[in-house]
């Protein structure tokens, strides 16, 4: 099977319940209020606090923006979350967005923010990296497929 090509990266801060079903592939779908970009092809986990650190990367398998009862339809057996917090979250929101999760990369260690991204503060809910930013993060992946297209995407 031919690599995917790495696109852009986004740094996106999650609740630390979520974030470890996402490690672990309880949950194979992150809900958002707002679509990322369509050339996202990773997405670097935040955990937010009290382990403020980021603990990996996933690769993007797809999103679907749609009302929040057909994304609750779609994704209800991988969301992770039960139904009350979701539609809670989503609150009167027409839309939202699953983003679809298609492998998943933990770091070894928990690394700090500033140290793997270069980031400083993290962001309210997502934030796109730099190509710099990216390629520095896919690196400490570990993954010879994410580490051999980070150092072809870094050249």
């Amino acid at each position: 099977m031919a690599a995917r090509p790495v696109g852009r990266v986004a740094l996106m801060s999650i609740h630390p319940e979520f974030a470890d079903a996402i490690l672990s592939g309880a949950k194979t779908v992150e809900f958002r209020k707002h679509r990322i970009a369509d050339d996202v092809t990773h997405v670097v986990i935040y955990v937010t606090q009290p382990v403020a650190a980021v603990v990996g990367i996933f690769e993007v398998a797809g999103q679907l923006t749609t009302s929040p009862s057909s994304l609750w339809r779609t994704f209800r057996s991988v969301a992770g979350i039960s139904r009350h917090r979701f539609f809670d979250y989503f609150g009167d929101r027409d839309h939202g967005t699953g983003i679809a999760v298609r492998r998943v990369y933990p770091f070894a260690t928990h690394l700090s923010l500033a140290d793997s991204t270069g980031v400083r503060r993290p962001p309210q809910s997502f934030q796109y990296l730099s190509a710099d930013q990216g390629a520095r993060v896919l690196l400490l992946a570990g993954s010879p497929t994410v580490t051999s297209l980070a150092k072809r995407e870094a050249r």
